[in-house]
């Protein structure tokens, strides 16, 4: 059995970048070098879709589901959506049913976060409300169009629907959104090989008018995440659907996350001004550096500038690609004295959910004694000219290429992002830049995996085994170990994807751990590298661990079980020895199409993000009914028959009528809740406030106006742009007053002396007169 001293494995605190050339070989040598050394892990892989990258509209064909356009549920015939009569509020009441898959409620989870993050749209637990969305594990993936105004309305995610584009897809359905290629237009910019359809799917590539839908004038969009695939409905091999503008065959049918166009229509239906978890991003293009300060209190200053001699050669938004253009700020310490210091402030910003996170691209040109510090500037009613708090300290060898950071803040008051450069002992060149920062109230990944020299390894890495690269071990919050696995050249039954798995391996803490891992839900990001976040198109797919899953082939071997029993035996490159377990992912993350039609591949790096939560709280999601009867009793309260639901026999229906039992609870109030693990159960916020559940940990997300905001723990405080004014005004008054004070006392010394001084000279001059006349 390999052993697993904590000192044995590589540090998930140390440079990914140093990680990945220490594990993964990003250049040649390393390369050749780890596959000569490492011996072959375990072959075993769990594909969570099997291996097929089935749209939609593939996984409800292959059931025999007969839905309008493949996976939209009318209740009549098509309707007009236009008109606020099917809007919803702009914070949409929703129901996790029990029936759905624990993976996919992180991933709906996870959905509702995009939409916060790019639009005014908010979801939350219902709780009573006429109108709501119910989300279960039905037949294949499909909604209604529109809030029905019926009460219950069903969204179905089925068995492989838990991708995040594709719950996206389906709440804009149910938002009120039809499919892009539908719109009227839509023959001047594809073209529909009607005799490739199959039988009877013809009438999903009908268009409408705009009396029945409405494209909210917008150039059509082949991006768009409502968009059919180019094989959508075929009868054979051939496309259905051809782009007069062949660079997007590939990109129509994208299920990653919403586009800009997307976006544009979702705010212009429901009147969306800004975002309600975006707070700012800058990537310095223009020169008044997106109301960032030079701040009075150092002694040098950043630049604006847009390559250095020393490095960086480009900004890291354009990468030089666009002329006259690109910039980035930078702090020069090749010059001046030790501890000289540079300090750039952002503007005043507004926090409604008391956590953020900052990211941002450094190079590092300078000495490795050179240092930049992350720091807030708090304003609270105590200190109203604000309080400094160190975040975090940046320091390190030079390297020649820009390096993501994360970092996690949790502020409740207004504050400030400060960014101060010092220079070190050493001699230097260069000196400090920053680029691309974007902030959000959103959580930070957890891990970041830098592959550098991406395209060398596309060029070189054959498909299969020998092609597979490894991360850098990390671990959960809980203390379990895994690895992701990427082929980059795709396994040898499914090449020109990237290929991606979760792979748990042996670690420090096996021995102190509950086997098999349960519920443990990673998120595999490969990162678009746009300048604004709310413009980013990642993809990601996210694995969950079931501690029932069994091994491929095995009846009694479990898939997650402790690695010492199910994996195989590996080494890093250093030497150490460790079990790695079997990976459970995808064969089809990406194609190599896709690949390069984003900002995935930057200055020939890419970053693969993850971010690991233990979701043991969703086993239970349904709301509990409202009491009827005091004491501790079950009650069986029968449901309003359910919407018509497609069974796998095409063009059949059923209805059903379910019984639900609920258990009135009378736990007396602070006594732990072991029927209900969600940990809003017992946590209030006020003013309206909604609380949500993000790893475990109950946060309020706090309601806001457009001159107004709440915000606090709980929400329990209130801020105003007329307060801040008023504060201004207050504490210019102050000033003024002190300073008038000052003066008038000042005033009064100043007089009082010079009258002592007359006194002064006056009774000298009458004792010079005495003397004189006495003479």
């Amino acid at each position: 059995m390999a052993q697993n001293p904590l000192h044995m494995l590589i540090s998930t605190s140390l440079n990914t970048d140093l990680q990945h050339n220490r594990c993964q070989g990003a250049d040649t040598d390393l390369w050749d070098k780890r596959k000569s050394v490492s011996p072959k892990p375990t072959s075993e892989t769990f594909d969570v879709d099997g291996g097929i990258d089935q749209d939609i509209f593939d996984i409800n064909e292959a059931l025999g589901l007969n839905l309008f356009e493949g996976d939209i549920v009318l209740d009549g015939e098509r309707n007009s959506i236009i008109g606020d009569q099917y809007r919803w509020p702009l914070t949409i009441p929703y129901v996790l049913e029990d029936s759905l898959e624990m993976n996919a409620k992180g991933v709906i989870l996870k959905a509702f976060e995009q939409y916060r993050l790019k639009s005014c749209i908010d979801f939350k637990p219902w709780e009573g409300e006429e109108n709501y969305i119910s989300v279960f594990k039905g037949s294949g993936c499909w909604s209604s169009i529109g809030n029905r105004r019926k009460g219950k309305q069903e969204l179905s995610i089925g068995a492989n629907c838990d991708r995040i584009g594709t719950v996206q897809h389906e709440f804009l359905h149910a938002l009120g959104f039809w499919h892009e290629q539908s719109r009227s237009d839509r023959n001047d910019y594809v073209t529909i090989m009607w005799d490739r359809i199959s039988t009877g799917k013809e009438h999903n590539f009908n268009t409408y008018d705009d009396k029945t839908s409405n494209f909210l004038n917008t150039p059509y969009d082949f991006t768009s995440v409502m968009h059919y695939s180019k094989n959508a409905f075929r009868n054979g091999t051939e496309a259905t659907i051809l782009t007069n503008i062949p660079d997007f065959m590939d990109v129509i049918g994208q299920r990653m996350d919403f586009s800009d166009y997307d976006l544009r229509k979702l705010h212009r239906l429901y009147n969306c001004t800004s975002s309600l978890s975006f707070m700012d991003t800058c990537s310095f293009e223009l020169a008044n550096i997106c109301g960032m300060i030079q701040s009075s209190e150092d002694n040098t200053d950043w630049q604006r500038l847009s390559q250095v001699s020393a490095g960086p050669d480009t900004d890291h938004t354009n990468m030089g690609q666009c002329a006259d253009t690109g910039y980035f700020m930078h702090f020069s310490t090749s010059t001046g004295n030790v501890g000289n210091r540079a300090v750039l402030e952002s503007r005043i910003l507004y926090p409604k959910r008391g956590f953020q996170c900052l990211q941002f691209y450094y190079y590092n040109s300078g000495n490795e004694s050179d240092q930049l510090n992350v720091l807030v500037r708090e304003y609270t009613s105590a200190h109203p000219n604000g309080t400094l708090r160190l975040i975090e300290e940046i320091k390190g060898s030079p390297v020649n290429y820009w390096q993501l950071y994360h970092i996690s803040l949790n502020v409740t008051s207004q504050f400030r992002i400060i960014f101060e450069g010092i220079k070190g002992t050493g001699s230097s060149f260069g000196g400090l830049s920053i680029d691309d920062i974007n902030l959000s109230e959103t959580q930070c990944p957890h891990h970041v995996w830098h592959i550098r020299n991406f395209t060398h390894l596309l060029n070189t890495s054959p498909e299969g085994q020998m092609g597979k690269i490894y991360s850098p071990p990390f671990y959960s919050s809980k203390g379990y170990a895994f690895q992701i696995g990427l082929y980059v050249n795709g396994t040898s039954n499914n090449s020109h994807n990237l290929a991606i798995y979760l792979h748990s391996i042996s670690g420090a803490n096996d021995d102190q751990l509950a086997w098999p891992c349960a519920w443990q839900q990673t998120t595999m990001i490969l990162l678009d590298q746009h300048p604004d976040i709310r413009q980013q198109m990642s993809n990601q797919r996210s694995v969950t661990t079931d501690p029932s899953q069994l091994l491929p082939g095995s009846l009694t071997s479990l898939f997650w079980d402790r690695p010492d029993k199910v994996g195989s035996p590996s080494k890093f490159a250093n030497g150490t020895e460790f079990r790695r377990g079997p990976g459970s992912g995808t064969s089809g993350f990406l194609t190599h199409q896709r690949l390069r039609s984003h900002d995935f591949i930057k200055g020939d790096d890419v970053y693969i993000l993850s971010t690991i939560e233990d979701i043991s709280h969703l086993i239970s999601t349904e709301p509990n009914l409202p009491n009827t009867t005091a004491g501790n009793m079950t009650i069986s309260t029968p449901t309003k028959p359910a919407t018509t639901r497609h069974t796998t026999t095409r063009r059949t229906t059923t209805q059903r009528t379910t019984t639900r039992k609920t258990t009135v609870n009378t736990t007396p109030a602070g006594a732990p809740d072991t029927n209900n693990p969600n940990p809003c159960k017992r946590y209030s916020c006020e003013n309206d406030g909604i609380c949500v559940a993000v790893a475990e940990i109950p946060l309020c997300r706090c309601p806001v106006g457009d001159d107004w905001w709440y915000m606090g723990k709980r929400c329990e405080k209130k801020g105003s742009t007329r307060q801040n004014m008023v504060v201004a005004v207050a504490s210019t008054v102050a000033v003024f007053v002190v300073m008038l004070i000052i003066t008038i006392i000042s005033t009064q010394c100043i007089r009082r002396k010079y009258h002592r001084r007359r006194e002064n000279e006056e009774a000298l001059d009458n004792l010079n007169l005495e003397n004189r006349t006495s003479f």
